[in-house]
């Protein structure tokens, strides 16, 4: 047996379903396991808006030396892995359970060198983020808008980690039916400058940089998306729409 597959028999159980892929990026290669069960989730898979962040990096010759990043629902670790070995200080996060899928990616893919510039740790949007500090320079997020019922502690989430001089990236992919579209185009652009600077046509995934919006400048920008909502709102009643016409409305109570 390899040491890699011995280091993942000993992160997970013996019955354990493990699926393997390789990557090239920036001029690493990354080996990543997933666990595939059902208690994981969407957690088990490597999603093409992750793959699309990291492309945006190597295309961008972004650095992150120095840096201090948190990466939230970090699922396989690929994202936050390849943020460190390109020189970040960075705190990767998830659910308490998925936690053991990216310790195992961690001890296969960074050297020990370098594992003192990174670390694992359970978040809960809404509910743990002010255990975490408030001066990363950056955050990312990699298909973490999937699901309506998350976005507001989503967004309570990334209020908290960042300040006005945080990058934040995002890579989503839009799909129908679960309000992605009206909450980059309008919920966050609420608390956030939002700025699309990648896009994957073919896919449907856009990479969207943002920085926190003063706070004396909300109300102004508050005042403008509720008219942008009531248009939206709008839109969605004569599309017969009613499922996003109420999430949006819900959204701006």
């Amino acid at each position: 047996m390899s040491t890699t597959q011995n280091r993942e028999q000993s992160s997970y159980d013996a019955n354990a379903v493990i699926r393997r892929s390789n990557f090239e990026f920036c001029g690493f290669s990354l080996k990543i396991a997933r666990m595939m069960d059902s208690k994981m989730g969407v957690s088990s898979y490597i999603w093409d808006a992750g793959i699309a962040l990291c492309r945006y990096f190597e295309k961008e010759d972004i650095s992150f030396t120095g840096k201090k990043v948190i990466e939230l629902g970090s699922g396989t670790g690929t994202v936050g892995i390849l943020a460190t070995l390109l020189g970040g200080n960075v705190t990767l996060t998830d659910q308490p359970n998925i936690l053991k899928q990216i310790d195992n990616n961690v001890s296969i893919n960074i050297p020990f060198a370098c594992r003192h510039r990174l670390k694992v740790c359970a978040l809960t949007w809404g509910q743990d983020q002010a255990n975490f500090p408030t001066d990363y320079d950056f955050i990312l997020g990699s298909d973490i808008v999937y699901s309506s019922v998350c976005y507001p502690a989503l967004i309570e989430t990334l209020r908290h980690l960042a300040n006005q001089r945080t990058n934040i990236y995002l890579s989503s992919e839009f799909r129908t039916g679960n309000g992605s579209l009206p909450f980059h185009e309008v919920l966050l652009p609420e608390y956030f400058n939002c700025q699309a600077v990648d896009r994957l046509e073919d896919k449907s995934i856009t990479v969207f940089k943002l920085t926190k919006i003063d706070t004396n400048n909300i109300k102004v920008r508050r005042a403008l998306l509720c008219f942008a909502l009531s248009i939206l709102v709008l839109f969605c009643d004569l599309n017969h729409n009613k499922s996003y016409a109420a999430f949006l409305q819900q959204s701006f109570r």
